[in-house]
């Protein structure tokens, strides 16, 4: 599904419906300020330069009521990081078959985390980002399908949703952007509620494929090709690789306590890519229009020691493949302090120190950053 058709069209069905129907316009804007305190290290895209470029961001989200139980809504979002050039984050219609059934389609969020349909409205969390451990996936969106079920379950408030789609577009692949394609994304995503408690699983599976044209790599999938080895220089590649992603987490929201907590594994088979495993808990305490915070994460990124050592008849290229899969590994810590004030209905003020300990380079940096963040 062509994405600026999908945008063409949500707008139309917008702009068509303005005579007849409801069209609600809504932002957000956020205004992040950040610098690194080390001055050889970069976390988080800052230097020791401040800048109030990096996290920024400003949208628009437009949604009509086109009668007859049918929906469209629009994102329309502005990044410092890009420059500020707007894109459509969003664009999609939803029929509501019933008060429980949901069902959308066009450009969407998929449902990776607790926080994912607001991963882009600081004002919904209390950290000045969500934990980067887990909130890592270099996309967010897809084109495709949903169905939302809500129901009850004794006590508990029920949300399911299914979608499927694809996602075509560039993603950062250790630091650099590639094109990719994920086929047959889609999956499950559960949510339950009772007063102070929730809790929600996630399981999605996709086709990967990532484009590279690292010329070191290419090279030596080559020379494994050329020596009979296609089977090890396949597992170099990631084309039409079957990936699994694996995500739990719950939250408490009890007085003046909050706790939340997500765990998320995320694989893509017989790839370069190791697997991935990361985890954050984040204890926070409400102190009237103040929240005080602590979160902990850790991110565990590995290929399992038995791929190491697949053509040890050739200790050159073994070598060479060892040197390939191990320098993908990622292990760090990162602990972050912070607070929250609600200076106003519609704004909040907020500081986070992180420190991110490298456990494969024996590294540390340190991070501030300051912002406001908006809703209207």
């Amino acid at each position: 599904m062509n994405k600026l058709s999908i945008a063409i069209a949500v707008c139309a069905a917008l702009a068509s419906s303005y005579a007849s129907a409801e069209v609600r316009i809504n932002g957000f804007a956020s205004i992040v300020g950040g610098k690194s305190l080390d001055s050889d290290q970069a976390l988080y895209g800052y230097d020791d330069d401040i800048s109030f470029k990096n996290e920024s961001k400003f949208a628009l989200q437009l949604s009509a009521d086109l009668q007859e139980k049918l929906t469209a809504t629009a994102q329309i979002i502005a990044r410092g990081e890009d420059d500020f050039d707007a894109t459509f984050e969003w664009a999609y219609v939803t029929y509501e078959y019933s008060d429980e059934l949901q069902l959308s389609a066009g450009k969407m969020r998929v449902p990776f985390y607790k926080y994912s349909d607001f991963l882009d409205v600081g004002y919904a969390y209390r950290w000045v980002r969500p934990p980067k451990s887990v909130y890592g996936i270099p996309f967010s969106t897809y084109e495709g399908l949903s169905v939302v079920y809500n129901n009850q379950i004794g006590d508990w408030d029920s949300t399911l949703q299914g979608f499927y789609g694809s996602f075509d577009g560039d993603i950062d692949v250790f630091g650099n952007d590639l094109p990719a394609e994920l086929n047959n994304l889609g999956g499950l995503n559960w949510n339950l509620s009772y007063d102070w408690f929730s809790a929600r699983a996630a399981y999605i599976v996709a086709d990967t494929s990532i484009y590279s044209d690292d010329s070191d790599l290419l090279g030596l999938i080559d020379v494994l090709n050329s020596s009979g080895l296609s089977d090890t220089a396949n597992d170099l590649l990631t084309e039409e690789d079957s990936t699994t992603f694996i995500g739990v987490g719950f939250s408490i929201d009890y007085e003046n306590i909050l706790l939340d907590a997500e765990y998320t594994q995320f694989e893509v088979e017989d790839s370069l890519l190791a697997e991935q495993t990361q985890f954050y808990v984040s204890l926070g305490y409400r102190l009237d229009d103040v929240i005080v915070h602590f979160t902990f994460e850790e991110n565990d990124d590995e290929h399992k020691s038995s791929r190491f050592d697949t053509i040890e008849s050739i200790p050159p290229l073994n070598s060479a493949v060892n040197f390939a899969l191990e320098g993908i590994r990622a292990q760090s810590n990162v602990y972050t302090i912070g607070a929250r004030y609600d200076f106003h209905p519609s704004a909040a003020f907020k500081i986070d120190f992180s420190r991110f300990e490298d456990d494969i380079t024996d590294t540390d940096t340190d991070v501030v950053a300051v912002g406001i963040d908006l809703v209207f």
